[in-house]
């Protein structure tokens, strides 16, 4: 049997601690009081253990304390955004009626940190016009989507809260920049791949976002939450043809800096693995939440099997 490696271990410790807070939340919701003492010990515990985790067997404090000073001096500014990103996926359970506020939030600091990634490889110049294509290519599908049914299905943002561009939510066009860059760096800047994946994250958004009345569908061939096949076969052409974009302005993207951690910006596609199957256990969608699950599991399996064969 395979043995895991250290970075596997911290991920899947620290996130089951966010599983213990996450049932705290569940219990809170349902006014049950101990739900607080799982929230208070879980999310720290998931800070530990993601920097030391894999030192339980032995010298766990000394391990600690020297990554934690590792982590101080070498920790990038769109690390601290992506940290960002993920705090403000707890507070939902605790205030639904602040869903879309958190989800704007989350979404912005994603977006930030996805154009100090990209800076810090390509320069500020060719990180703009990055994420200025890739919000502009994604707003313009969404906004043609919602008018003629193509390339996604029938759909409307009839419903969507503010701040809207052009009847779009302005978190969409942020998201299809940040959530693409997450994909192309899982994918080893395979374009086509990078579309799969985003297609598959689209698998948990459909039923949350439709439950949360962000869009709404009314295409005749629905498929899944109300979506079309045409619907995924869309979010796969689009973030494909971001990815290639993103591949043509700045290749450099792809390419870890000298001396720099193994983590990078492909980490926000694991945290959504992470909390959008929560988010629709939240709303009651136990059935899409194991589907989400699966999707995106078998997706980042995917990437992991054709990232080692190039290897």
């Amino acid at each position: 049997m395979p043995r895991l490696s250290p970075t596997l271990i911290r991920s899947g410790l620290a996130f089951a601690a966010l599983g213990v807070a996450f049932l705290g939340a569940l219990l809170v919701l349902a006014d049950q009081s101990a739900g607080w003492a799982l929230i208070a010990a879980g999310v720290p515990l998931s800070g530990l253990l993601a920097l030391a985790g894999d030192a339980l067997g032995g010298g766990f404090s000394r391990t600690l304390q020297d990554r934690t000073h590792q982590l101080i001096s070498e920790t990038c500014p769109w690390m601290w955004l992506i940290a960002l990103y993920a705090v403000l996926h707890v507070p939902v359970p605790l205030w639904p009626e602040g869903f879309g506020v958190l989800g704007l939030a989350s979404t912005a600091a994603l977006f930030v940190g996805a154009l100090l990634y990209a800076a810090e490889r390509v320069g500020w110049g060719r990180s703009w016009l990055m994420a200025g294509l890739a919000c502009g290519l994604g707003l313009s599908a969404e906004v043609i989507g919602t008018r003629t049914g193509v390339p996604f299905g029938l759909y409307s943002y009839a419903t969507a809260p503010d701040p809207l561009v052009l009847g779009v939510p302005l978190m969409v066009p942020l998201g299809w920049f940040a959530l693409t860059l997450s994909g192309l760096l899982l994918s080893g800047g395979r374009a086509w791949l990078a579309g799969l994946l985003l297609a598959l994250w689209d698998v948990g958004l459909e039923p949350l976002m439709t439950a949360q009345r962000y869009w709404l569908w009314s295409d005749p061939n629905p498929l899944w939450a109300g979506a079309p096949l045409q619907n995924f076969l869309g979010w796969w052409a689009v973030g494909a043809g971001i990815s290639w974009v993103i591949t043509r302005i700045g290749p450099e993207v792809l390419r870890a800096r000298r001396g720099e951690t193994q983590i990078s910006f492909a980490v926000a596609y694991p945290i959504e693995a992470f909390f959008l199957p929560g988010g629709l256990v939240l709303v009651g969608r136990y059935l899409e939440a194991a589907v989400t699950l699966l999707a995106m599991g078998l997706g980042l399996g995917l990437a992991r099997v054709v990232r080692a064969r190039r290897a």
